[in-house]
């Protein structure tokens, strides 16, 4: 088990910024994370599970806490057979999507573009394209902050919107320091492209129209964290929809605007960037100002998809 001290978060995170977290550990089997935990309760601290911190926001302030990224056996892709998987948390959603997508299995090769990883993606449960991975998701492998192991299957992980019962319990312990439990895998059923009447290669041509589309309409160029805020849900139980908030923020007059070096991209509204010398304190204020004018101009509340951690 690797035990950095004082490591800059900035150096963790797409959006390049954020101060130091007390402990930062590389875990790279259970005992590890037991190890890390046991630190985190002997120093009276409290711990955070990092996956690739591509939707992560560090205080400027640091945090004073125990972060813990995962490595080595939870990098680990198993083909079952027959279109069924266990993926390690910090497999890269990406990796697993294009091996399964190889292999010609469909379900999630439109995600290959998301950066994340594994874990972060069944967090909250992570979508794009008309995909999202909890539908094919049958199990969760999950370790308790008792020490224990068990096993969700999908209607226990609750998946919804952008969302998933890992995020909710977060969200209603109002704190994200000391998580329930870390999730550890999880096993996939994809369907085969065969039984859809495509093949790898038309799978592969989708992937590339949906790189293709994400290059020209977001700013990949720039560091940030993905979407701000969550799409809006609108219409009936019978028949949701959901409305793109970049709609909004545009027609607020928000594209470009800037506080420090955060700014509200110019290429995709919905996407704040850093573009050079941002701080954390940037870009969650700017991100507020969106919330506030969007909500004065169309009495619409944004909620933010990016998790912050630390004290603001």
């Amino acid at each position: 088990m690797q035990i950095l001290e004082n490591e800059p978060m900035c150096k963790h995170t797409s959006f390049k910024v954020g101060g130091a977290a007390r402990y930062y550990v590389k875990a790279e089997c259970i005992n590890d994370i037991q190890g890390a935990v046991a630190l985190a309760r002997e120093k009276e601290i409290p711990y955070f599970i990092l996956g690739n911190g591509t939707n992560l926001l560090v205080s400027d302030k640091g945090y004073n806490g125990v972060v813990i990224t995962l490595a080595g056996e939870f990098s680990e892709i198993v083909d079952l057979g027959n279109g069924a998987f266990k993926v390690g948390a910090a497999t890269p959603l990406g990796r697993f999507a294009r091996s399964a997508m190889k292999l010609g299995f469909a379900g999630i090769h439109k995600l290959a573009g998301i950066p994340g990883t594994l874990g972060g993606a069944i967090y909250m449960n992570a979508g794009a394209y008309g995909q999202e991975i909890g539908p094919c998701c049958t199990q969760v492998t999950v370790l308790d902050c008792d020490g224990s192991i068990r096993e969700l299957s999908n209607a226990d992980c609750a998946f919804g919107y952008r969302q998933s019962i890992f995020s909710l319990r977060h969200c209603e312990a109002k704190s994200r320091s000391n998580p329930f439990e870390t999730i550890l895998s999880a096993t996939f059923q994809l369907p085969a492209a065969s039984a859809e009447g495509k093949t790898a290669d038309d799978l592969e041509a989708e992937l590339a129209e949906c790189m293709a589309k994400r290059k020209a309409s977001q700013p990949l160029n720039m560091p940030n964290a993905g979407s701000t805020f969550k799409r809006l849900e609108h219409g009936s139980a019978d028949m949701p929809q959901q409305i793109a908030p970049g709609y909004y923020i545009e027609q607020a007059g928000l594209k470009g605007y800037r506080i420090g070096g955060a700014e509200v991209s110019t290429v995709h509204a919905n996407f704040i960037v850093n573009a050079g010398g941002a701080t954390a304190a940037d870009i969650k204020q700017l991100s507020e100002f969106v919330q506030q004018k969007v909500a004065e101009k169309f009495g619409i509340q944004l909620k933010r998809e990016i998790i912050l951690l630390g004290k603001f």
